[in-house]
């Protein structure tokens, strides 16, 4: 018997020895060499395991984290930057998500699949196309402008302006200098006034974006949710007395809570990542006010030459989307 499953043993090993062996070739050992990269001095020249690459321990971290110059500076404006992209982008998207997947849910709604089609198109569209249209749409004289110009407001020079957008609405109610407690403190190298600047113009649009792209993709999960739960359920609600929204309130709502989790961990994961939108729309312009942790990564390490921080940056980005990603999950359960 110990024979028969010994040799049953060494055909599964066998039967999942090639995955095991792609993983570990295209995933793990990167994963291993941007954790060397990270404590050493390599500067992209030859092979980072080679005699000639230093250790330099936590050098790289504490640079970007304490070393108190720029390479800190720059991390604590790009934190600040996708801060606020994350906190704008993943509400918006699950909610715009939801309501486009109750409204083409419903029964009484026609043509029900070209809409389904028209708002998932933006997902499948490259996000080069999405972002040189937005570039258009966004610019000094474009439509966008127009429009704004059309019931009398003055649209601002949206990718060129690096103003916040809390500091214009302060600067709306007379509040033009910072206090200064505000300017004579910080964290990572960047004043709590700046801290509380809000996501500047150019990034806002960047949100609008990302909203517009990432929609129709979750839309899907949630019609897929919403079918699964059957019209008994809503059936017993309207012999209960609950209109609509009490329906959708009490009965909907609390079954799409598995789906809802899924949807906002994707998003989570996805806006703490954003990258393609950056470098091709603004390169991290105007005066840094779209720089993200992703992007600062690649332009320290590729552009730069400084590939230890580069990679640092990268699995400070790490733990930061696996933090965020328990703390939401600890919410979401304590609420259940």
């Amino acid at each position: 018997m110990s024979t028969i499953l010994r040799g049953r043993t060494i055909d599964g090993w066998l039967f999942v020895a090639p995955a095991v062996v792609v993983l570990g070739l295209f995933l793990a050992f990167p994963v291993v060499m941007a954790a060397w990269v990270s404590v050493s001095d390599w500067h992209g020249h030859g092979s980072p395991f080679s005699s000639d690459v230093g250790f330099v321990g936590l050098d790289n971290y504490r640079a970007i984290l304490s070393g108190g110059g720029l390479a800190e500076r720059d991390f604590g404006t790009a934190l600040r930057n996708n801060f606020y992209y994350v906190l704008i982008v993943v509400p918006l998207q699950t909610v715009l998500a939801l309501a486009l997947a109750v409204l083409v849910n419903a029964r009484a709604l026609k043509l029900r699949g070209f809409f389904r089609t028209a708002f998932y198109f933006p997902s499948v569209t490259s996000a080069v196309a999405i972002t040189v249209l937005w570039l258009f749409l966004f610019s000094t004289t474009g439509p966008v402008n127009r429009v704004l110009g059309w019931v009398g407001l003055h649209g601002p020079n949206w990718f060129n302006d690096p103003r916040g957008v809390l500091h214009l609405l302060l600067g709306a109610v007379g509040v033009d200098q910072p206090p200064a407690a505000l300017v004579s403190h910080g964290f990572l190298g960047v004043t709590w006034w700046d801290w509380f600047a809000g996501p500047s113009v150019g990034m806002s649009a960047l949100i609008l974006l990302a909203a517009f792209t990432t929609s129709g993709t979750f839309m899907l999960l949630f019609i897929a949710a919403l079918r699964s739960i059957g019209d008994e359920i809503d059936e017993a609600g309207m012999v209960d007395g609950a209109n609509a929204w009490q329906r959708f309130r009490h009965l909907t709502l609390p079954l799409l809570r598995p789906t809802m989790f899924t949807v906002l961990t994707l998003g989570l994961i996805g806006t703490w990542q954003v990258f393609d939108q950056i470098y091709t729309g603004t390169q991290g312009g105007p005066a840094k006010t779209t720089v993200t942790p992703a992007y600062l990564s690649f332009h320290t390490a590729f552009e730069n030459q400084q590939w230890g921080q580069g990679a640092a940056i990268a699995f400070i980005l790490f733990a930061i989307i696996v933090v965020m990603t328990l703390a939401q999950r600890a919410i979401l359960r304590g609420r259940s």
